[in-house]
Order: structure tokens, then sequence, then C-alpha cells
């Protein structure tokens, strides 16, 4: 018999709602750590996740200082310069990253060999 659900699992004032990035969100994570040894230009991040659009790339660092993960500095310059910075805050993800990194290295060829196993989806 399957064990009951904890009803506070799925509490609407549960603190999971206000996590920072969603399982999976791998901008916020890579962001992190471009910026692990410190601060980068909106540009010299687009070079190390250059599949990113910049659309998508300012819109999680602005989350992401919202959320006190990085702070945005300018500097008044000819041409003008930003600089994006991880705060203590945002350091602390750098050990739920490499947490998940050591686990799918370790993992990586079984999560493949199920996915091989399970097949592609057919299109409609």
């Amino acid at each position: 018999m399957p064990e009951e659900l904890n009803p506070a699992m799925f509490d609407p004032v549960c603190p999971s709602g206000a996590m920072p990035f969603q399982i999976g969100d791998k901008w916020t994570a890579m962001i992190v750590i471009c910026l692990e040894h410190g601060p980068r230009r909106f540009g010299e991040l687009r070079v190390p996740l250059r599949a990113v659009t910049p659309k998508v790339l300012t819109e999680t660092l602005r989350a992401m200082e919202r959320d006190g993960l990085v702070t945005r500095t300018a500097y008044a310059e000819n041409p003008p310069r930003v600089e994006y910075a991880l705060t203590d805050l945002g350091r602390t993800l750098l050990t739920l990253i490499e947490a998940a990194r050591q686990w799918s290295r370790a993992h990586l060829p079984e999560l493949l060999a199920a996915r091989e196993a399970h097949g592609r989806p057919t299109a409609p």
C-alpha cells in the first residue's frame, strides 16, 4: 500500500514556491558558474552561454537580481559599462550546483540508457 502523502508537502505557503529557479533552469545555474570567479559584463557572459538569447539572458539576470543572487553595477563611463557579480546568497548556490553536477557525472549513462530504452515519442 502506498505511503500517504504529507499534506504539508503541497501547502500553498510552502517556501518551495519562492525558489529562485526551477529545477532544470539551466541558465540560472550556468550564470552562477560563469560568475563564480568574479564579475562579468553582459557580453562576457554571452561567450560561454552562446546558446542563450540576449532576451533570455537579460530576463534571467533581472530575476537573479530581484532574488538577491547577483548585483548589477553600472559605471558612469563612455561607453557605459555594467557588471554582474554573485552576492553572498548567490554563492551559496555553488554547493547545490556542484552536487547536481556530481550526480549527473555519476548517473548520466543510466539516464541516457533509460531515455534510449523508452524510445522517442512519435509525432502526432
